[in-house]
C-alpha cells in the first residue's frame, strides 16, 4: 500500500516538473542564475517601497490616532500589489545585471561565445522571462491593484472609526452637456449638435446625494435658467434628477426675471454627472476597463484636459509592466559585455541609475501628454520605444565583444 502511494505521488511529482526539463539545458542553467536574484531584488526592492510608502505612516497612525495593529497589517498586505507591481520591472533589471555580470566575470559567457553561441541566443532566456514578468505586472496591475487599494483604504477607515477623519465621496464635480438648442420664438430645433447646453455643477457627492447643486439651462435660445439646490438625487426610473429645498432664475428674452422657490422639483437630466461622481479620482484604482468606460464619460463632459490625461493613463496600463522587457534587454545586454565586471553594490547602483533615468522620462512624457504637446498615446508609449532602441544598441554592442 505505502509502495503504491509513493509511485502516485512520484508520478506526480514528475507531471509537474516535466515541463520545467523540457527546456533546453542552456536555458535552464541561465535562468537557475536568473532566478534566484530576481526573487531577492522583488524582497528588497518591495520591502524598501513598502517601508517608505505605508509602513512608516502607518506606524504613525498606531501611534498617534490608536490605530489597532491587526488592522494596519492588513492595510499592509492589501497595500502590497501596488508596489510588487513597481518591483517587478526594477528586479527584472537587476537580476539580468547581476546573473549575466557574473557569468562574463566568470568568463563563463565568453566559454558560451566561444562554442558559436550568439548573445541574442545567451539572453533569451532573460527576454523569455521579461516577457513573463510583463503579463504578471499587467494581470497584477490590472486586476489585484484597484481591488487591494480599496480593501487597504477601506480597512484604514474602518479602523480609525471617528479618531481620524478619511476623505469620502468626490468634491468639485462639473458634467457639461453638448447638443442642439430649441428657438424660444418659433420651438423649433436647431440642426447643429454641438451647443453647451447645460453645465451641472455639484460641490461634492456623498451617500448617493449630490450637494450644493448648481445647473445652468442654455438649450433653449435667449433664454436662460439657473438651478439652484441644496441636494439632488438621481431617479433611475424616470431618467430624471430629484432636487431639494432650491430655486430656479429663469431669464426670458426680453431680460425678465422669475425666481421659483421648491421643496422638492423633477428635473429631467441624463446621468452624466452620476457617471463622472462615480469616476475614481486615480487611475491607478481603475482597471482597464473601468478607465476605458471613464474615457467615455469624460468625452461626454467635453472636459479635453481629463480626456487627455485618462488616455495617458490607459496607455500606461500597458507601457507599465512593459518597463519589464525593456529593463530585462538593457540589463542582460550590459550585462553580457565580456568587458563588464559587475559585483552586487556596482549592479545595484546602475539599476538605480537606469531606473530614475527611463521613470523621469516617462513621468515628463506623460505631463506633456497631459498637456497636449505630444499626442497621449504617443507620449505614453515614447519612454518604451526609445528604452527598446537603446536596449537592441547595447544588444549590438555587446555581440561585437
Amino acid at each position: 500500500m505505502k509502495l503504491s502511494n509513493q509511485l502516485v505521488i512520484k508520478k506526480a511529482l514528475n507531471k509537474i516538473i516535466a515541463p520545467w526539463y523540457s527546456i533546453p539545458l542552456i536555458d535552464r542553467w541561465l535562468l537557475g542564475q536568473i532566478i534566484p536574484p530576481m526573487i531577492f531584488a522583488i524582497s528588497a526592492f518591495t520591502v524598501i517601497s513598502l517601508s517608505v510608502g505605508v509602513m512608516f505612516d502607518l506606524i504613525r497612525k498606531i501611534v498617534e490616532f490608536g490605530l489597532p495593529l491587526f488592522l494596519a497589517l492588513k492595510v499592509l498586505f492589501f497595500s502590497l500589489p501596488s508596489f510588487l507591481v513597481l518591483s517587478f520591472p526594477m528586479a527584472v533589471l537587476l537580476s539580468t545585471l547581476l546573473a549575466y555580470g557574473k557569468l562574463s566575470s566568470n568568463s563563463e559567457l565568453l566559454a558560451l561565445k566561444s562554442l558559436g553561441i550568439k548573445t541574442s541566443r545567451i539572453i533569451s532566456p532573460a527576454i523569455a522571462l521579461s516577457i513573463f514578468m510583463t503579463g504578471l505586472t499587467f494581470y497584477f496591475n490590472d486586476n489585484l491593484v484597484p481591488a487591494s487599494n480599496k480593501l487597504a483604504e477601506a480597512t484604514l477607515r474602518g479602523g480609525m472609526g471617528g479618531s481620524f477623519s478619511l476623505e469620502k465621496g468626490k468634491s468639485n464635480i462639473m458634467f457639461s452637456r453638448y447638443g442642439s438648442r430649441i428657438n424660444s420664438s418659433t420651438q423649433k430645433t436647431t440642426k447643429r449638435n454641438n451647443y453647451l447646453t447645460h453645465i451641472f455643477y455639484a460641490s461634492r457627492y456623498e451617500k448617493n446625494l449630490m450637494k450644493k447643486v448648481t445647473l445652468l439651462d442654455f438649450s433653449r435660445q435667449d433664454f436662460q435658467q439657473i438651478l439652484k439646490a441644496k441636494t439632488g438625487r438621481f431617479d433611475k426610473k424616470n431618467s430624471s434628477w430629484i432636487f431639494s429645498e432650491g430655486s430656479i432664475l429663469s431669464i426670458d428674452p426680453s431680460g425678465q426675471t422669475t425666481n421659483i422657490q421648491f421643496k422638492e422639483y423633477t428635473y429631467p437630466f441624463v446621468e452624466g454627472p452620476l457617471e463622472l461622481a462615480k469616476v475614481p479620482k486615480d487611475a491607478n484604482e481603475m482597471s482597464l476597463k473601468q478607465a476605458l468606460k471613464a474615457e467615455t464619460i469624460y468625452r461626454k463632459t467635453g472636459n479635453i484636459k481629463e480626456i487627455r490625461r485618462i488616455q495617458v493613463r490607459i496607455q500606461e496600463k500597458f507601457t507599465l509592466p512593459c518597463a519589464c522587457l525593456v529593463f530585462g534587454l538593457i540589463g542582460s545586454s550590459l550585462g553580457s559585455k565580456s568587458n563588464l565586471r559587475s559585483s552586487k553594490s556596482q549592479g545595484f547602483g546602475l539599476s538605480v541609475i537606469l531606473i530614475l533615468i527611463y521613470y523621469v522620462m516617462s513621468f515628463v512624457f506623460s505631463s506633456f501628454g497631459v498637456k497636449g504637446l505630444i499626442n497621449p498615446i504617443f507620449a505614453a508609449w515614447l519612454p518604451v520605444l526609445i528604452s527598446l532602441a537603446g536596449g537592441i544598441y547595447l544588444l549590438r554592442k555587446s555581440s561585437s565583444f
